[in-house]
């Protein structure tokens, strides 16, 4: 009975695998293979071997994209865990105490609302905002500061940004994951005497460790992979000041008609992600 049931569920298992099959697997072979290639989109494509990964390596945008990357998984990961953790720790042990859990739920869906909202149009309101003749920003304080023009404050401005895009995400997590902790623990600890930031650092930091390595590691992939906001902020520019892979790659595919070196670019990135991924469960794994 035992043998019968579990084969019983393995056809429920037959789409997604067709659906990831053809989705994901299909088009990462392709698009490895064509990296090994010559290819402009059409016709026959033309093999060259590592032709275009020895020239990527030494194609000086491609290494600044990666270092705009770094600041980027910063901004996108590090940035707000940390605020998130402090942010859900304050809607949860001190705003939902006092006010009530509805005033903490708007303040949280107000600070998810980012996430919500399409990466077009919030990159259109921001690129108003931060319009160096009529933008919100440099009216408000007085500036003539060109924000997402000058190669001096681009990366900064987009980093500031994204850390806007991406502040609900880690706290909604986080607080979903506080609902699980102990109680016990932290009264046990007020009693002691212990401050609050002490009990924040030694009692729920360790209680939500999973979460904080699913948030890390869910928004250092988003950071590896951006694309959109870069897309309708700065085109990669000013100077290459913005340039990401994913954009670079972008680039290569459909504005210079360079597909197989726009598929090298993307199969490096894919398996960065995956050598990050990898990690990321490793360290987790040891940690529990």
């Amino acid at each position: 009975m035992a043998t019968r049931a579990a084969r019983g569920y393995w056809p429920y298992l037959i789409p997604s695998a067709v659906l990831f099959t053809a989705v994901i697997v299909v088009p990462f072979v392709m698009n490895v293979a064509t990296s090994f290639t010559r290819w402009s989109g059409v016709g026959t494509p033309t093999w060259i071997g590592v032709d275009n990964y020895a020239r990527l390596f030494r194609d000086e945008r491609f290494w600044t994209s990666f270092a705009n990357n770094v600041a980027l998984i910063v901004a996108m990961a590090i940035i707000p865990t940390v605020l998130g953790l402090v942010l859900a720790a304050a809607l949860f042990d001190y705003i939902g105490k006092r006010f009530g859990p509805r005033t903490a739920s708007a303040l949280r869906a107000a600070y998810y609302l980012p996430q919500v909202l399409p990466v077009a149009v919030a990159g259109v309101v921001w690129g108003w905002m931060l319009h160096p003749t009529y933008g919100a920003v440099n009216q408000i304080f007085g500036l003539k500061v060109n924000w997402l023009g000058d190669p001096d404050y681009a990366l900064a401005t987009v980093m500031a940004v994204m850390v806007w895009f991406q502040l609900g995400y880690p706290v909604v997590i986080f607080m979903a994951g506080l609902q699980r902790a102990d109680p016990a623990l932290h009264e046990a600890a007020e009693i002691d005497g212990a401050s609050w930031w002490r009990r924040f650092w030694h009692i729920t930091i360790p209680q939500i460790r999973p979460e904080i390595f699913v948030v890390l590691l869910t928004c250092t992939i988003a950071a590896l992979k951006v694309f959109g906001p870069i897309f309708v902020l700065t085109r990669g520019g000013p100077a290459n000041a913005t340039m990401v892979p994913s954009y670079f790659s972008y680039l290569n595919f459909f504005q210079k008609s360079n597909v197989g070196y726009g598929s090298a670019i993307a199969t490096i990135l894919a398996l960065i992600i995956v050598v990050v991924t990898f990690a990321f469960l490793r360290v987790q794994e040891r940690e529990s």
